[in-house]
């Protein structure tokens, strides 16, 4: 018998009470995460047994893991990984392989079968770089040395996801035929799957996004689209729909539109997330985890200290100082929303049980809730631990000279919105003087144009505050902009501010009243254009006539 007379109730009941708990969690500084899925165990049978919706929540959480895939892959930035050099990839490999050999031991010493000691292995090794980049954004410390290696080895931890994931998909597709022929399938699939989306990249992405772009809503609904296209069609050559998603979000990676693309869709991804975590909740039993309680304490304590110190470890062989070790170390303590995700794959392939999948899922409120505060209160954490922190650093921790800070730091840098002639003028004069200037623009043409302008150039919006969160603004020393629209600047100015925004604004304005306004807004410098030049001009004529004048006057 269902509570609700039709599913369109029950969903709008099952946001309103999502909103609700989410905003709880927001208050104990908790991620969403924990908050939906205590919101779908409380709406699931173990509880009040509100849940009937099950195709229609099913469907949506599909969307929303495909869209996070997509975006993760959008939003790949291989220049971290490079950037950091080996840090990234021999802390990435390192931790994942030490959680996986010791998290199998501890499995196998509980009684589980290799196949399910394996899965849950393999799950404790992802931590979400979501809530990560959430919490060191809030912190404002993702450009700092800790933050910029974190970053990095979470982006190996992604690769390693979507290839731990290509390989279970074959694994669960063999059935009678061999292993030699289950790989050689998937290698031809997937050579086969590379190739087609490579010759679009070449031939058809460029061109179609250059005129997509013009309209920023037709733009955003082709990035759902394409994603879920290739998701599609990565189910049906025997992958998944996660890789085939993934795929979709590294082909659009390297175009001029990610960043602005990848803004717009981190509200739709977050917004569908929600209901995979409701349904994961829904589906949990509370007396089985109940009984796995010790197995996932056991578990949790492993991730929540086994994982910072083996990145403690390799960062301090590599000749890094113990505190960023540690800074770095704490962004590991936790498992992710992938590690939910591979155990429900898991569960529909059948490797897994439901029993299984609930340890997990107990594992992941634990450590996502308890690292959490860890990474908040970092810094007080390391002052009481410091004394025991030295055997983790060598004698001379060469690898910090000159990895303090940003690379060019010292050179200001500029972020400028709006490349016309006006803007264009002020970006090649900065650079004429020795500043860096970072160009945004949303018409595709001067976008296009950017190689030519002797700056980088992005696609996006100055009045979208998810985009403007994307830009280095722990680097930046001014953000201008010559849009003339008195909305956009001001709409420009709040999310700067509400983003924590130390540097200066400089705001162009159309007429001397909308200077006013403006500057009460939070500006720093009001540009206005044809008072300016009018102003310069006046004094070039008087200064140029004041010899003359001067002659006059003595003669």
């Amino acid at each position: 018998m269902t509570v609700f007379p039709d599913v369109f109730t029950e969903m709008a009941v099952l946001l309103l009470l999502a909103a609700a708990v989410g905003a709880l969690g927001v208050c104990l500084r908790q991620p969403l995460i924990v908050a939906f899925i205590a919101v779908g165990i409380l709406v699931g049978p173990s509880v009040l047994g509100w849940v009937s919706a099950n195709d229609q929540v099913d469907l949506l959480a599909k969307f929303g893991i495909t869209l996070l895939l997509f975006v993760v892959g959008l939003k790949l930035d291989l220049h971290i990984i490079r950037t950091m050099g080996p840090v990234a990839l021999a802390t990435g490999l390192g931790q994942v392989i030490f959680t996986s050999v010791v998290g199998y031991l501890i499995g196998y010493a509980f009684g589980m079968t290799p196949v399910t000691a394996l899965y849950v292995a393999v799950a404790l090794t992802f931590s979400s770089t979501i809530i990560i980049v959430k919490l060191l954004s809030d912190k404002r410390e993702v450009d700092t040395l800790h933050g910029r290696i974190a970053l990095g080895f979470l982006i190996v931890q992604d690769l390693v996801v979507v290839l731990v994931m290509i390989g279970l998909n074959a694994l669960g597709a063999t059935g009678d035929v061999s292993w030699t022929q289950a790989a050689f399938a998937v290698l031809v699939k997937g050579v086969g799957f590379i190739l087609l989306v490579g010759l679009a990249m070449r031939y058809l992405l460029p061109r179609l996004l250059h005129n997509l772009s013009r309209s920023q809503e037709l733009l955003v609904l082709f990035g759902i689209a394409w994603g879920l296209a290739l998701a599609a069609l990565g189910v049906m050559l025997g992958f998944s729909k996660e890789v085939g998603a993934f795929v979709a979000g590294v082909s659009l990676a390297s175009t001029p539109y990610r960043d602005a693309l990848g803004a717009r869709l981190t509200s739709v991804r977050d917004f569908l997330l929600l209901f995979f975590f409701l349904d994961l909740g829904a589906q949990l039993d509370l007396g089985l985890l109940g009984a796995q309680l010790v197995e996932s304490l056991a578990f949790s304590l492993f991730v929540m200290i086994g994982n910072p110190l083996i990145v403690m470890v390799i960062m301090g062989v590599l000749g890094y100082r113990s505190r960023t070790g540690f800074l770095a170390g704490l962004t590991v303590a936790q498992i992710s929303e992938f590690s939910l995700i591979l155990g429900a794959l898991g569960l529909s392939l059948g490797h897994i049980s439901a029993e299984t999948m609930g340890l997990i899922t107990l594992v992941g409120l634990i450590t996502i809730s308890t690292s959490t505060y860890m990474i908040i209160y970092s810094q007080p954490l390391y002052e009481r631990l410091a004394p025991w922190l030295g055997v983790f650093e060598r004698r001379q921790p060469h690898r910090e000279a000159g990895q303090d800070t940003v690379p060019d730091d010292a050179v200001p840098l500029v972020v400028l919105f709006g490349l016309g002639r006006y803007g264009n003028g002020i970006a090649r004069t900065l650079r004429e003087r020795g500043w860096r200037v970072l160009g945004i623009d949303f018409n595709p043409d001067l976008v296009r144009a950017g190689d030519s302008m002797g700056h980088p150039v992005m696609f996006g919006d100055a009045e979208d505050p998810e985009f403007i969160a994307t830009l280095p603004l722990g680097q930046t020393h001014w953000v201008v902009s010559t849009a003339r629209e008195r909305h956009v600047n001001l709409s420009l100015i709040h999310s700067l501010r509400s983003l924590g925004y130390s540097g200066r604004i400089a705001i162009t304005a159309q007429a001397l009243d909308d200077a006013a306004r403006l500057e009460q807004g939070g500006a720093d410098l009001i540009l206005v254009p044809f008072a300016d030049a009018a102003r310069e001009a006046a004094d070039r004529i008087m200064g140029q006539a004041l010899p003359h004048q001067t002659e006059q006057a003595g003669g």
